[in-house]
């Protein structure tokens, strides 16, 4: 029936249109009541799509149905997605979300987000529960949920970091986002973890552990550094957050060498105009991560350690250039100067490099004095010379050296009139009309002089010339003269400024220094001008010009050394009593550190004012007013009793410490015989264990070229049984040496017992010829006779004859051997005609190796004879020292035993003073019981003469007696 309608053109009944609310609810119940995976996903897109304009509504109704949809439907990214985005929206509190509220709704108040983002936090779970769907990999399920914990954090940061710190792995799946591959979850994931790091030192330890320093030093790299865009900022925002306060991960930064990691980012061009606005930025933070790394309120040992390594890999070299270039953007300039000053501030290396910068003109300047003339320049920008001035004090900080550089150029005999030098600037810029460029060289020149006393006496000495032709006046003339001028030189600026600048300059250079207060005092119109405005009922802004002047006025009398009779401690404190009154007086000194411009000074080193009217205390200025307040308060109210029996105890103290100095003097130079006895002994002990050392070494030597000796030996007699077996196959290739002339001695010992064995035969021969001889004739003369006879010679003979025997068979084996030999040598000398060469030279190399080992064997034995016998002369002359030290020792203790002597002994005799006062008063009693007339004593000085009286009484007596 619609349809005909239309057609036929008849109207539609103008039903009522459901509100956006009841479409809410009715999409609700779908997706809360829906079986069907498809209409639960419809409804929740369409509540999606109202979520902006029905925000209220939507969050109210279908928060806890959202929350069940990311439970129940895990398996349906796409439904998660939407109920992801749905949520995101809810919570979120962007600006045009506001304002469509605001006029759709005008009753929702505007921490909707807020409110939306307590409902969701009342269940822990439901963090949990969105950190496990963070692990989904799907685009369209992690980005909103990243959103949505990133909106989470804004609203309810604490709470956040809370739940997801005690979740088990729930910072490591956030810091997973850094390694996705998609930019803007990447990017995104960065935001999450600066709202997460922020003021949770647990979860920084936590993230930096995670690798993060490598992760988004990595991404910054990528990204170009300082060129890069706004994911730099970012990452560097999160650097920030990871290190800022938080000792331990700057520790952690410092020890994995991520330092030297900074240094590209501060490489800039020679062009340096056109920077963008990006790259202002970027590099405005990255030089305020280096100042996180080196501020004044870390740890001392931090700081340092990390000045250093920033020196060492060339950090502060690249500063140094940004800090000379030309181009450079002003507030890029300011930073790069802050950077550096705390960079050097405490660090003597960095301060000496510092100092050696040379700026790039013609002729070339230092880098401080380009820096000064700037300072005094009235036409620079306000934060750049706070920053100039901030650089120099942190220059001068705990730099003696750096100090006394600067207070020399002021002296007369290193000015050099053909260049400008600091001492100069800063003198110009004290007398200038200018008020700031007046109290900024009243700092830097008080910074000259803090804690230095040896500077402080050298500045006396610098003379000024105000004007041709008159005299020169001392620096601290001069200070003092405009001073007392007050308002009656025009200057530009605050009328209290410069004044200020100049009383703080004034106590600074007379704190702990009583030359330069009797300088001070020397003018007889000082003290006056002081009292006149310290008594003196002025305006607020003159007030804290009444405090420092009293301040001044009180340095004068606590450090007063009363080297001018006018100008005592007690006469300064009678006309203080006089003039002023000593409550007023503490009262005024009191204006100091009640004011407020007093306690913002006090929190920070670096010099931070709004505008240069407020430009008045100094940090290290107001801890020296905290230190001064309470001893001037002190002296003020002490009497002069007080005074004196503080002098006289002064004075004791002083000769006690004089004698105590005298002892140390003697123990120290004791101490350092016995250091320089001992240092002696260890090096008398270490040169015994060298030689030992040296002694064991050749010792081994020895037995190495002993064993390397046996081993040759082994090996020739191994070869000459090789040679020997090989001679039967007539393939010899030579003999040895030793076994040639081992052979023919033998030959000639054999031809030797040949011969006498042929001399003993041809005896046994003619022997035999004549016993035979001898029988026939025998025989023929005499037949019967020699029976007996005949039978003794034929034992003899026959014995004769088996001896013979035996000999000749000796004979024929020697002979035979002699033959075999002769063979045996011929043979070898024909085969050995031309292999032979090579063996023999080869046996003369190994006698003459064998000969060289037996020279070194020699030397050594030598050398360790000449080593045992140092060893025995070094033994001797340790114990000569360690007598010597015993010796020193007895003379210690005994000085210690005079000393203890002499105090017993000054003991002793106060025992016996005590008992004559004694004895005096006995006597005294009994010559008035006597009659006689005894004058009392006023003084104990009179003592000796009241003794001499009563001795020559007593001698009278004695004398009338006798009479």
């Amino acid at each position: 029936m619609n349809f005909l309608r239309g057609v036929m053109g008849g109207q539609q009944s103008a039903g009522p249109q459901p509100s956006g609310a009841e479409t809410i609810q009715k999409l609700c119940d779908r997706a809360a009541t829906s079986t069907l995976i498809d209409d639960r996903r419809d409804a929740v897109r369409a509540l999606k799509s109202l979520s902006k304009k029905y925000r209220y509504e939507v969050g109210s109704q279908a928060l806890e149905i959202l929350l069940n949809v990311l439970q129940t439907d895990r398996s349906d990214s796409e439904i998660i997605g939407f109920a992801l985005d749905t949520l995101y929206n809810i919570v979120s509190n962007e600006a045009e979300e506001a304002a469509e509220c605001e006029d759709e709704n005008p009753q929702v108040s505007d921490d909707l987000g807020v409110h939306f983002s307590e409902l969701f936090l009342k269940q822990q779970e439901n963090i949990t529960l969105l950190l496990s769907v963070l692990e989904e990999f799907d685009f369209h399920v992690r980005w909103p949920g990243v959103k949505l914990l990133t909106t989470l954090l804004k609203q309810q940061g604490p709470q956040v970091q809370q739940i997801v710190l005690v979740s088990p792995m729930g910072v490591s799946r956030l810091m997973d986002l850094l390694d996705d591959s998609r930019e803007v979850i990447r990017n995104d994931g960065l935001l999450l973890l600066q709202q997460l790091t922020k003021s949770n030192a647990a979860i920084q330890k936590i993230v930096a552990f995670e690798n993060a320093f490598e992760r988004l030093l990595d991404i910054n790299a990528e990204e170009g550094n300082s060129d890069g865009g706004i994911v730099v900022e970012d990452c560097l925002l999160l650097l920030q957050n990871l290190l800022k306060y938080n000792n331990s991960n700057q520790n952690f930064f410092k020890e994995g060498s991520y330092i030297k990691r900074m240094k590209p980012w501060f490489e800039v061009g020679d062009d340096n105009s056109g920077w963008s606005a990006q790259k202002v930025t970027n590099l405005h933070l990255m030089l305020q991560l280096v100042r996180v790394l080196v501020s004044p309120v870390n740890p001392p040992g931090a700081t340092s350690s990390c000045q250093k390594s920033m020196f060492q890999c060339g950090l502060l070299q690249q500063l140094c250039i940004i800090l000379m270039a030309t181009g450079v953007p002003a507030d890029i300039l300011t930073e790069t100067i802050n950077t550096v000053s705390e960079v050097i501030r405490g660090s003597q290396v960095n301060q000496d490099y510092f100092a050696s910068v040379n700026a790039p003109s013609n002729p070339p300047r230092p880098a401080i004095v380009v820096l000064l003339m700037s300072m005094v320049n009235e036409r620079q920008p306000f934060v750049l010379r706070c920053a100039v001035l901030y650089c120099f004090q942190c220059f001068l900080y705990k730099n003696q050296k750096g100090q006394g550089e600067i207070v020399s150029t002021l002296l007369p005999s290193t000015i050099d009139a053909t260049s400008l030098s600091a001492g100069q600037l800063l003198c110009g810029g004290l007398f200038s009309t200018d008020s700031l460029s007046n109290w900024c060289a009243a700092v830097a020149l008080a910074h000259a002089l803090l804690d230095n006393f040896t500077q402080k006496e050298q500045l006396l000495r610098v003379q000024l010339a105000t004007s041709i032709g008159n005299p020169p006046v001392s620096l601290l003339q001069q200070c003092t003269n405009i001073l007392s001028q007050g308002d009656k030189i025009n200057r530009r600026g605050s009328k209290v400024q410069t004044r200020v600048g100049l009383l703080m300059l004034l106590c600074t250079w007379l704190t702990n220094c009583p030359i330069a207060v009797t300088h001070f005092l020397h003018n007889a119109a000082n003290v006056p001008f002081l009292t006149a405005q310290i008594s003196e009922n002025l305006g607020e802004e003159e007030q804290l010009v009444q405090g420092l002047c009293a301040l001044l006025l009180g340095i004068c009398i606590y450090y007063n050394d009363n080297s001018l009779e006018n100008a005592t401690k007690e006469k300064l404190k009678q006309l203080i009593e006089k003039r002023i009154g000593k409550e007023n007086f503490i009262e005024k000194l009191g204006f100091i550190t009640k004011h407020e411009y007093y306690s913002k000074a006090a929190q920070k080193p670096q010099p931070i004012f709004s505008s240069p009217d407020h430009m008045m205390f100094d940090h290290e200025f107001t801890k020296l007013v905290k230190e001064l307040e309470v001893v001037i308060t002190k002296a003020i109210y002490k009497s002069s009793e007080e005074d004196k029996k503080e002098e006289e105890v002064k004075k004791s103290l002083e000769q006690h410490d004089n004698i105590i100095s005298r002892y140390k003097s003697v123990i120290r130079e004791q101490d350092l015989q016995l250091e320089e006895l001992k240092q002696t002994v260890t090096t008398f002990q270490t040169k015994n264990e060298q030689n030992q050392t040296i002694i064991s070494q050749q010792q081994a030597q020895i037995q190495q070229h002993k064993d390397q000796y046996n081993l040759l030996k082994v090996q020739l007699g191994k070869d000459s049984q090789h040679h020997n077996v090989h001679t039967s196959n007539a393939q010899m290739n030579g003999i040895q040496s030793e076994e040639v002339l081992r052979l023919r001695e033998e030959i000639e010992e054999l031809q030797k017992q040949q011969e006498s064995l042929r001399g003993e035969l041809s005896d046994k021969d003619s022997l035999i010829e004549s016993l035979k001889q001898t029988q026939l004739d025998s025989q023929t003369v005499q037949v019967t006779g020699v029976s007996e006879p005949n039978a003794e010679y034929k034992k003899e003979l026959e014995a004769l004859r088996s001896q013979l025997h035996v000999q000749s068979a000796e004979i024929n084996r020697l002979q035979a051997e002699r033959t075999e030999l002769l063979q045996k040598i011929e043979g070898k000398a024909s085969d050995s005609g031309s292999s032979g060469l090579s063996t023999l030279s080869t046996n003369t190399e190994w006698e003459e190796k064998i000969a060289t080992l037996l020279q070194e064997i020699a030397s050594l034995k030598g050398e360790l004879k000449a080593a045992s016998e140092e060893g025995s002369s070094l033994r001797q002359q340790l114990d000569t020292a360690q007598s010597t030290a015993a010796i020193l020792q007895d003379e210690k203790l005994q000085l210690h035993q005079d000393i203890s002597e002499s105090k017993k002994e000054q003991d002793d005799l106060l025992v016996l003073l005590a008992d004559q006062d004694q004895k005096i008063f006995g006597l005294k009693k009994k010559l008035k019981e006597l009659g006689q007339l005894v004058e009392e004593e006023e003084d104990d000085d009179d003592l000796e003469s009241g003794d001499d009286e009563d001795e020559d009484e007593e001698d009278e007596g004695g004398r009338e007696g006798e009479n």
